[in-house]
């Protein structure tokens, strides 16, 4: 009971203590987890990257204002997606922006053997196909790890929504997977 008294008690100490090198540090680390998180918003890898760096613009501008209590990747996956949020609304004003999907990048290829990458691009293009409210707790929670209850923190809906949009998300790209396998015979 002490230790966990003392553990809570540290917490805001180190909020006093963080210092903005620290939280470049812990930022850094997770630049490969948010490029995943912003690829799966995006759809694009030039956005991606775009948004990407415009979040870590802002986080560093607004650094101050992260409570080092939380999970820092919390924070800043919602930092990516707010700023998606309000960089699709801008989109809706200039109409006709186009973009790449995903499955087409050359980055995205995976150097392995074909079967492998095949499956990999037609799973990628399934979930890419998705509607966006369920490819983004489906990418959270499967290719990030997060739980529903955490993903349901970082899209600000209730967790048995987050649940419902998974097991949608889940049979659809099944359904689809299935289809396609029909007429691959």
């Amino acid at each position: 009971m002490m230790g966990l008294i003392s553990h809570v008690l540290s917490k805001p100490a180190r909020a006093v203590a963080m210092t903005s090198d620290q939280f470049k540090t812990d930022m850094i680390s997770l630049l490969p987890r948010l490029r995943r998180f912003a690829l799966s918003l995006t759809r694009s890898k030039p956005d991606a990257d775009d948004l990407l760096q415009d979040a870590c613009t802002t986080a560093l501008q607004k650094w101050h204002q992260y409570d080092p209590s939380q999970p820092l990747d919390r924070w800043m996956f919602r930092v990516l997606r707010n700023l998606w949020i309000t960089e699709i609304r801008k989109r809706k004003v200039r109409q006709g922006e186009g973009q790449v999907p995903a499955e087409d990048a050359a980055e995205l290829q995976v150097e392995s053997n074909m079967d492998d990458v095949l499956t990999a691009q037609t799973v990628r293009g399934k979930v890419n196909d998705l509607h966006p409210d369920l490819a983004q707790p489906l990418m959270l929670v499967c290719a990030e790890g997060y739980s529903y209850r955490e993903t349901s923190d970082l899209l600000g809906v209730p967790i048995g929504t987050v649940m419902s949009r998974i097991h949608r998300a889940r049979k659809l790209l099944v359904s689809s997977l299935a289809e396609g396998e029909r007429v691959a015979q």
